[in-house]
């Protein structure tokens, strides 16, 4: 694989820190939040940052399969990630889970339900993901 471009982050103090970008365009304090014992602070989560991370990629990558098949995909179309985490059924340590709901108002169900089992084949993060956690695809 030829890399095109490589991003930059880190954190200190683990989910009772800070994460930021090499860029410093980025910054976020972060808090467990309470349903896994923390304080629910004010800060973020990792669940939370990888849900805004997952919804972009995935709206880019279904609005790059749209162009192929010359759909227009309207400025209004969303991506919504629920990111789960708990512990595993083998109870070897936490996992994930992610339910996108994806909604193009204006293209036909049927189309943007095309489209999106496309995108899924094409998105990073879902090849990422796939066959390590559920993903599950739900067109509004």
């Amino acid at each position: 694989m030829k890399i095109l471009y490589t991003a930059h982050g880190s954190a200190t103090g683990g989910r009772e820190g800070n994460a930021t970008t090499d860029t410093g365009n980025i910054s976020v304090v972060l808090h467990t939040p309470k349903e896994m014992g923390g304080s629910g602070g004010e800060g973020t989560n990792p669940e939370q940052l990888f849900s805004m991370g997952y919804s972009a990629c995935f709206l880019g990558a279904l609005k790059f399969v749209a162009g192929k098949e010359k759909v227009k995909i309207p400025e209004d179309a969303k991506v919504s990630a629920d990111v789960g985490i708990g512990p595993r059924d083998d109870g070897g340590g936490f996992g994930l889970a992610v339910k996108l709901t994806i909604s193009v108002p204006g293209v036909d169900k049927a189309v943007v339900e095309d489209l999106v089992q496309k995108a899924h084949i094409v998105c990073p993060y879902s090849n990422a993901t796939r066959g390590n956690i559920p993903v599950e695809l739900k067109v509004a």
